[in-house]
């Protein structure tokens, strides 16, 4: 499905990303201490790649069934009450709350490409607005998985 290789993808660039995002702290954290040099574009960078890998990992987590919960309950149920807590969870939790993000993040992203938004602080990065675009884009694919996943333990749940 498409969906299933584009959550795919973006958890392997994820992954990229915060490889890179491990070399950039190691350089920044050396040159400051070491060297006493300091970048403030450079610990944007490090912020923005950072807000990367916390967002598209979202759905990716979600898909490789790897989020939060309480394991210790969840570990002894049996497959059916799992799909129906996993049914739950997405209807009355995830989407709600990512509907609301995407919905105020609209609005946050297009005040931000209005404003054509950058960094206030002196020597730090341009184009603030694309990173800030990252938080509405997360939240839809978490929504799709979401739903994927409501009708995947649905089909569960009926079978068993």
């Amino acid at each position: 499905m498409m969906l299933d290789k584009t959550i795919k993808y973006l958890g392997n660039f994820t992954a990229f990303i915060l490889a890179i995002l491990v070399l950039l702290v190691v350089y920044d954290a050396s040159a400051r201490y070491l060297f006493s040099e300091g970048s403030t574009a450079l610990q944007e960078l490090e912020w923005h790649l950072f807000d990367v890998v916390i967002l598209f990992g979202i759905a990716y987590t979600m898909r490789e069934d790897s989020h939060v919960r309480v394991d210790i309950f969840y570990a002894s149920f049996s497959p059916k009450t799992k799909a129906v807590i996993n049914i739950i969870a997405s209807l009355f939790f995830i989407l709600p709350v990512s509907f609301l993000i995407i919905y105020i993040g609209i609005d946050f992203v297009a005040m931000s490409f209005t404003q054509h938004e950058t960094s206030s602080d002196p020597g730090g990065l341009e184009y603030r607005f694309l990173v800030k675009s990252l938080m509405p884009l997360a939240f839809i694919f978490l929504s799709l998985q979401a739903l994927k996943d409501v009708k995947t333990n649905y089909l569960l749940w009926k079978s068993l």
